[in-house]
């Protein structure tokens, strides 16, 4: 579990974040969203203290992260940054065994290891052997994640990692992260100033205000249902034509239309829980199906 207890951190006479705290539990994707100045990333950046807290602790399963080496604590944490971060001058495997290699694994067995991690986040291992230059900008943001992966951390930082690719990338990986968070359980704190991000991502969303002040902590579903006050129902778009939606029927079929008529999609029949988490793990499955069958042409043009 990662703890903020009474965390601020100044830059001179200004606050970036104001007497904050906040339990994550373990093996859960935390999403802290808000606007420029609320603080967000400062108090990501905390966890492993690339930011030190001007006062206040952070700890990481009841141990103030203070006391441990601030290297060792980084090598043991992922962290996936918005352009990816890839060392330019490194093949893709090489960025992925970065870690593994200076926590002391065999330069062999690492890069093993990268090609399997590649597979992983959907990557054809073909592109292995390229440099970051070489590879898209949704590529590079998948050897972004598989690198943050590579010494199996239980903590996973990423700091609005899918914001520099085009909106049919940006879906493709988050779909990929919802599938890789599935299957391995991580604790990944996300940050975004996209609200639509947050509430598809996050199993608790965190929506900040100014200098990291809550404006309210939810599911998605509550965030959605039971908005805190103004600035919430505000940021979340409820004026938004695409939030305000209604059912129309027309040759004997249900469609979901927007404030402007604008249809959105076909209006299913009543399911179960798990019918509809059933076909959520289909989805996804086809969505990295085609990812990989792009994934592969592009590795072959």
């Amino acid at each position: 579990m990662i703890e903020f207890k009474s965390v601020s951190k100044h830059y001179g006479g200004v606050a970036a974040v104001r007497d904050f705290s906040l339990q994550i539990p373990e093996g859960q994707t935390l999403v802290f969203v808000g606007s420029s100045g609320s603080g967000k990333t400062t108090l990501l950046r905390m966890i492993n203290r690339m930011v030190e807290p001007s006062k206040g602790q952070v700890l990481i399963a009841g141990q103030d992260v203070q006391v441990t080496d601030a290297v060792k604590l980084r090598r043991s944490i992922g962290y996936v940054m918005q352009h990816g971060g890839l060392l330019p001058h490194r093949t893709v495997q090489d960025n992925v065994a970065t870690v593994p290699r200076l926590n002391g694994t065999a330069k062999q067995t690492a890069r093993l290891q990268a090609l399997e991690l590649l597979e992983r986040v959907g990557l054809d291992p073909k592109l292995a052997k390229r440099y970051p230059r070489e590879l898209s900008g949704g590529q590079q943001q998948r050897v972004g994640v598989a690198r943050a992966l590579a010494a199996d951390p239980q903590i996973l930082l990423m700091d609005e990692p899918f914001a520099a690719v085009d909106p049919i990338v940006r879906r493709e990986l988050q779909l990929e992260l919802m599938r890789l968070q599935a299957e391995l359980g991580k604790t990944v704190v996300f940050v975004t100033h996209d609200i639509d991000e947050a509430l598809l991502l996050g199993d608790t969303v965190v929506v900040l205000k100014n200098a990291g002040e809550i404006a309210q902590i939810g599911t998605p579903e509550q965030l959605v249902s039971e908005p805190a006050d103004d600035f919430v129902r505000d940021f979340i778009g409820f004026d938004r034509s695409d939030r305000r939606l209604t059912t129309v029927t027309r040759g004997g079929v249900k469609y979901v239309v927007d404030a402007t008529g604008r249809p959105l999609g076909l209006l299913g029949e009543e399911q179960s829980p798990a019918a509809v988490q059933g076909q959520a793990e289909g989805d996804l499955q086809a969505a990295q199906g085609q990812a990989r069958d792009q994934l592969t042409a592009e590795a072959s043009a």
